[in-house]
């Protein structure tokens, strides 16, 4: 099989080195960059976007598009002191689009960085002891775990293994340092012993949890760690993309592949991304996912070859335990006599008074923030006494309290989409509210908004907001209309199934209205809605949809 271009991209960089420093440096910002340096920046941690919502008009007045790049931080664990968020606040406003963006992997985002202000934006992220290097690309990105600063033995060993995989994990080319630190090129570079001269064939994705607390959605990555008396349970092949109309594309859970011991992560994820590496399809980017690899081999091969890997035998997983999404939000007593104060941001977006309420929050308490894997902010380290200051603080900016919001509001995940995002085919961040209220009321007409229902929206199918796990999932399919999937588990465990396609926005939550009722009328005491919709199978779901189809 013939590798794709982009293998050849990746193998002939010189080390992710390409001609980037010469592109982002021409004073000719006629046109985006080559596909090569677009590839490749990707590693550096930024994608080159263009404001789709423009280029129609800019097109027939003879202008090139408006162009711009995304820069995304790498923050092990979501963890951030507040002086690093200060500084990333200040860079926002001087070399940004003035809001910053917490991701659904725990990292954070800038938008609307203008190429003459990619180098300082990195170097200023540098300067805060923060890295943009392999938030983006084929490598493990962003390595994430419970986002609560609990002050006991469990959270300190998920926050020290996510820090110690992070730093490990690394690429080992110098090349994000002299594009965009200064640094001088040393001859001779050797060849990435992990990666590779063509590094991974996809991203790579590694989450660790505790059955208490998977919050960071274990089973949607390409490895997973899941801490037991024993040690871990090591879990293979999720990944939530998929491709409208193209069934050899799936979103897929991971499999649990081993029982390794407590002090055995790093190795065995070192064996994990060589595993992928060395099998991952290179032919086909659609293919190239771990997930795909497990599907066709599956769990017992990919233990074996762990094993042959590390050069001992790895014991079989055990049974999964039950896993469990604590609520974050609100305030929480850390254990060490501080306290936490957790923030529902809608789509992780900081702008505006949320920009200004956390920055003057910040200065009041020295509190220092977690990005969760749900988009929002923790602030830790909060003495008891300031509460009642924050808390003035936030409602002078008019920042609700999470106790405010319903269950849904807090459980919905959006991604970007348009509009700046290439594989957009339909609205993400920009309709959340439409749709969270108009499910709100449909909640609240059966007596339900009090009832914790995920929900989560995504402008296309690559899945960015995890909505294959959703109780209730919306999907771009075209511009105006989503495909609606429901039956996941609000604690990740199961994916959903597509029930309506082509639905449009304003008719989303009167399609789901007789779902609702249903759930209303005939649920099981304590059954949560995915719950439901999974008992009744897809099929009786969709049969519910023909009156409201009619």
């Amino acid at each position: 099989m013939k590798a794709s271009e982009v293998e050849a991209i990746k193998s002939e960089s010189q080390g992710l080195r390409g001609s980037i420093a010469q592109e982002i440096g021409s004073r000719d910002t006629v046109g985006g960059l080559s596909e090569a340096a677009y590839t490749l920046l990707k590693f550096h941690g930024t994608y080159e976007q263009s404001d789709r919502d423009t280029a129609t008009a800019r097109k027939q007045a003879g202008q090139d598009k408006d162009w711009s790049f995304m820069v995304r931080v790498r923050a092990p664990a979501g963890r951030l002191t507040g002086p690093q968020w200060l500084a990333l606040d200040a860079l926002a406003e001087s070399h940004a689009d003035s809001t910053l963006r917490i991701t659904t992997r725990q990292g954070v985002q800038f938008h609307g960085v203008l190429r003459e202000n990619l180098r300082g934006t990195i170097a200023g992220i540098h300067e805060a002891l923060l890295t943009t290097l392999a938030a983006c690309g084929d490598v493990v990105r962003n390595v994430i775990t419970s986002p609560a600063p609990r002050r006991d033995a469990i959270h300190a060993r998920l926050e020290q293994e996510a820090f110690r995989l992070s730093s490990a994990l690394l690429p080992r080319s110098r090349a994000h340092h002299e594009i965009f630190l200064g640094e001088e090129q040393v001859a001779g570079e050797a060849e990435d012993s992990l990666y590779g001269a063509a590094y991974l064939p996809r991203k790579f994705k590694i989450a660790l949890v505790h059955p208490e607390d998977n919050s960071a959605d274990v089973l949607a990555n390409d490895l997973g760690f899941i801490m037991v008396p024993e040690g871990w349970i090591v879990t293979l092949g999720g990944g939530m993309g998929m491709t409208h109309n193209k069934p050899s594309t799936f979103p897929r859970l991971a499999d649990p592949v081993a029982l390794i011991g407590p002090d055995e992560v790093l190795e065995v994820a070192e064996a994990a991304v060589r595993l992928h590496r060395d099998f991952g399809r290179r032919d086909d980017r659609k293919q190239a996912r771990l997930k795909y690899v497990l599907h066709e081999k599956g769990a017992d091969w990919a233990r074996a070859q762990l094993s042959a890997d590390l050069g001992r035998p790895l014991a079989p997983p055990p049974p999964l335990p039950k896993l469990h999404v604590p609520e974050h939000l609100g305030w929480h007593e850390q254990g060490d006599g501080k306290l936490w104060l957790g923030l529902s941001v809608p789509s992780g977006r900081v702008a505006g008074p949320w920009r200004e309420a956390l920055r003057e929050v910040i200065a009041l308490t020295g509190a220092n923030p977690i990005g969760t894997p749900q988009q929002d902010l923790l602030l830790s380290d909060i003495a008891p006494g300031q509460r009642a200051a924050v808390e003035a603080v936030l409602a002078r900016h008019g920042i609700p309290l999470p106790e405010s919001l319903s269950p849904l509001r807090r459980a919905t995940l959006a991604c970007v989409a348009l509009p700046t995002c290439g594989q957009a085919l339909a609205e993400g961040e920009r309709v959340r509210e439409e749709i969270v209220t108009a499910i709100e009321a449909e909640l609240e007409a059966l007596k339900l908004r009090g009832e914790r229902i995920s929900l989560r929206i995504t402008g296309c199918p690559n899945g960015c907001a995890r909505p294959y796990q959703a109780e209730i999932g919306v999907v771009g399919r075209a511009p105006g209309l989503y495909t609606l999937f429901v039956g996941g588990a609000f604690e990740g465990t199961r994916l959903n199934e597509a029930i309506a396609d082509k639905v449009p926005l304003d008719r989303i939550a009167e399609t789901l209205r007789p779902v609702l009722e249903a759930w209303a009328a005939w649920r099981q005491p304590g059954e949560g809605f995915g719950d439901f919709c999974a008992r009744l199978g897809r099929l009786p779901v969709q049969r519910l949809l023909e009156p409201a189809a009619a």
